[in-house]
């Protein structure tokens, strides 16, 4: 019976991340900077709410990780849970763009939970597959990912033809609570066999912090983590208003963007497979040198084949390496701070991919595209090296023990 539960686990746990990535992406996209222009905001406005939502992330993904070790990991995901649903109601009630802020930083701190507690009850979990299931789990997600801006373009369109297009609006974010729904009711009705009930203090944070910036294996992993979600927040942010101006339509770059998607969330699974049996770092290494080189020569390049093929590659270079990088995290941490660990290295991605589409914007603005993709590569190098520099040896990789 117990090893039912277990094998269920992946499943269960899936359909959370499913719902929830489907619920929150369709409350921001594409809908948020329509519905804060309806409400009569402005540009700056629209950076400044899209903004806190990462934010929330930065802040709150290693206390939350930390909080899992200590206090158990279903109170949070509860918690999640219950954030999820709450959400959407409050978009409901706003009449000026400004109360959308507290709003998106309370929904981050949504999915600034559900990301590292759910990988580590994962590794946890499946301590001999980690690598496959995280790579199931994290496509479930994409799938919630990439049907959100579907169904909530197809409402605001729907109800734009009608004239009533602020209304419309209001019916995306009712979507968004009926998916919460099961989310909800799956975390609360979750069967999770771990630990808990330990007190967290501030000396607690402090030792976990400093254990943090001490695994120099595991910080030069969050590193290179934070340099290839650094290059997608770039890739995602420009890749549209470059190819806009060689008059490739939206159409045509809606097909890059659905291939990238699709190839990710298909090859995600038989990745994870492959870093379970494999020298996790070559396969780091390997994916991110992939990636740096596709955003790299991108600006070199000016029609829709070579923007699909790139495209492609970047997100088959974004799958292989950042499904190994969760499960090799695991290796070189203690099972103690496993929590708090990935907790850190869902904090330090989340600021790559908001500091990504800032820093390559100046450089497009004061140089070119191509030096703005290039930054990315830049990066990825650097990263990459001190990567190298802190793995390059075998000894001391921490086994994750089964619970």
């Amino acid at each position: 019976m117990k090893k039912d539960l277990k094998s269920s686990m992946i499943y269960y746990l899936s359909l959370i991340g499913f719902f929830a990535i489907f619920s929150t992406t369709i409350s921001k996209s594409p809908v948020l900077p329509l519905y804060v222009q309806a409400l009569g905001g402005n540009e700056i406005i629209i950076g400044l709410i899209s903004a806190f939502s990462p934010l929330a992330g930065i802040l709150f993904s290693f206390p939350v990780g930390l909080m899992s070790d200590k206090i158990g990991r279903k109170k949070l995901l509860v918690i999640s849970g219950a954030i999820f649903l709450v959400c959407p109601l409050l978009y409901l009630s706003v009449d000026t763009p400004m109360w959308l802020i507290p709003i998106r930083f309370f929904h981050g701190m949504a999915t600034a939970i559900l990301g590292p507690v759910t990988s580590a009850m994962i590794v946890e979990k499946y301590a001999a597959s980690k690598g496959e299931k995280l790579g199931l789990y994290s496509s479930s997600t994409l799938v919630g990912r990439a049907l959100a801006p579907m169904l909530g373009g197809f409402i605001i369109a729907y109800f734009a033809k009608e004239g009533v297009s602020l209304v419309g609006y209001k019916y995306v974010y009712a979507a968004a609570f009926l998916l919460a729904i099961p989310v909800f009711i799956l975390t609360v009705f979750l069967k999770d066999e771990g630990k808990g009930g330990a007190k967290v203090s501030t000396r607690d944070f402090y030792t976990d912090l400093k254990y943090l910036f001490d695994n120099k294996r595991l910080i030069s992993t969050a590193g290179v983590e934070m340099a290839i979600y650094f290059a997608y927040g770039a890739f995602e942010t420009y890749l549209p208003l470059y190819l806009t101006q060689l008059d490739i339509s939206a159409s045509e770059i809606g097909v890059i963007f659905s291939t990238q998607i699709l190839a990710i969330a298909l090859s995600k699974p038989l990745f994870g497979k492959l870093a379970d049996r494999v020298d996790k770092r070559k396969q780091i290494m390997l994916g991110a040198l992939l990636l740096g080189v596709s955003i790299g020569v991108l600006g070199f390049f000016q029609s829709v084949t070579a923007a699909i093929v790139l495209g492609l590659l970047f997100g088959l270079g974004l799958s292989f390496s950042t499904v190994a990088t969760s499960t090799y995290a695991a290796e070189v941490t203690s099972p103690e701070k496993l929590g708090s660990s990935l907790g850190a290295l869902s904090a330090i991605m989340d600021i790559g991919q908001t500091i990504g589409p800032f820093a390559t914007g100046i450089a497009i603005t004061y140089f070119s595209f191509r030096l703005g993709f290039a930054l990315s590569f830049l990066l990825i190098v650097v990263t990459g090296l001190i990567f190298f520099v802190y793995n390059r040896h075998r000894e001391h990789i921490l086994p994750l023990r089964k619970q």
